[in-house]
């Protein structure tokens, strides 16, 4: 994977994002179109979504974007339906005349790859180390001195691994791979792990992954918004909602959903441990695993 697509199965563009992961990004895009039900007591909701990519979702709805599409749908009086969707295909499906989907629930603004709404959230991807390791301690860039020589996990061919080679970090980088059918979110996991045991000394990943395993880790770990980079793009993202094209009043109105329940959408971002940030990258909630 390159480029936006590197974090596709991370941000729904089709990463998270990994998660996680952004850069000249160019997201996996997962969205099917169907005409929508006319309004009415029973109109559906579709939403396309991946059955095994937490922390966004699960065929189990245990994720966010599941909690998200519930909450919508409740907003809008409408009976949510899924189509289930393995992003880690890869598959772009038609967005005209075949699908089953009104919505992708984590879209990364600017794609171009189809139409979506104004960002529900801001994120980035973020650096994790234990807690209590001293020689880390406050460390907030990439560029920090105190990084050289250290163990560096990520993913591979994603914007982070570039950044980390203009800075001349990555001959201690130790990439990590996902192969298609693989869940990305086990090797997310398994990073997480090698951190907690000392294995590598940090890692890079994808926010709302790195948040959300961080939290689940068997030692206290710090986790850093990579807003601070003065190399390379912008690994700050907004995110939004995928949406088929040529249907305004549709867009319209989950915008209007978003705008009047911000607040409330945080509070379930927060609950995932997601790193929020504003558009300029100030820390709104924490992505913090500390305990």
């Amino acid at each position: 994977m390159s480029g936006r697509a590197s974090i596709g199965r991370w941000v729904r563009a089709g990463a998270r994002a990994i998660g996680v992961g952004a850069g000249a990004l160019g997201l996996v895009a997962v969205l099917c179109v169907a005409a929508l039900e006319e309004a009415g007591a029973n109109r559906l909701l579709r939403v396309c979504a991946d059955p095994d990519n937490m922390p966004f979702s699960n065929s189990k709805e245990e994720g966010f974007e599941n909690k998200l599409a519930e909450f919508i749908a409740d907003r809008l009086g409408d009976e949510l339906e899924y189509t289930w969707f393995e992003e880690s295909t890869g598959y772009v499906p038609s967005t005209m005349g075949q699908g089953a989907c009104d919505l992708v629930m984590g879209y990364a603004q600017g794609t171009g790859l189809i139409d979506d709404t104004n960002p529900y959230y801001y994120t980035s991807y973020v650096l994790i180390y234990r807690a209590d390791d001293p020689d880390l301690k406050g460390v907030d860039r990439l560029s920090d001195k105190r990084l050289k020589n250290k163990r560096i996990g990520l993913f591979a061919r994603t914007p982070p691994a570039s950044l980390l080679a203009m800075i001349g970090l990555e001959d201690n980088a130790k990439p990590f791979e996902t192969y298609a059918g693989e869940s990305a979110a086990k090797t997310a996991e398994q990073m997480i792990a090698e951190i907690a045991s000392g294995k590598l000394d940090a890692a890079i990943l994808w926010g709302p992954v790195g948040g959300y395993f961080a939290q689940k880790a068997d030692v206290p770990l710090s986790v850093v918004p990579l807003v601070k980079e003065t190399a390379g793009p912008s690994i700050i993202y907004g995110i939004t909602l995928g949406v088929r094209p040529n249907e305004p009043r549709f867009k319209h109105e989950i915008n209007k959903v978003l705008a009047e329940n911000q607040a409330d959408i945080n509070v379930i971002l927060r609950d995932y441990n997601v790193p929020i940030l504003t558009q300029e990258g100030e820390l709104i909630a924490a992505g913090t695993a500390d305990r």
